[in-house]
């Protein structure tokens, strides 16, 4: 995982094995969704934006 940061916004990189980027997204996206609200969730308290992409 990367980090960026930038003046309000944070991206994290998850990079994934080919093999692995269904689990990780999980069916119709629950799991990246999931991971995105407790980012969302984290940031509020952080005052902070967070973004997660998923990288192959």
């Amino acid at each position: 995982m990367r980090e960026i940061q930038g003046e309000q916004t944070t991206v994290l990189e998850l990079k994934v094995a080919p093999g692995d980027l269904g689990k990780v997204i999980g069916k119709q996206g629950r799991t990246a969704r999931s991971i995105r609200t407790l980012l969302g969730a984290a940031g509020m308290k952080l005052n902070r934006r967070f973004t997660l992409e998923i990288l192959e």
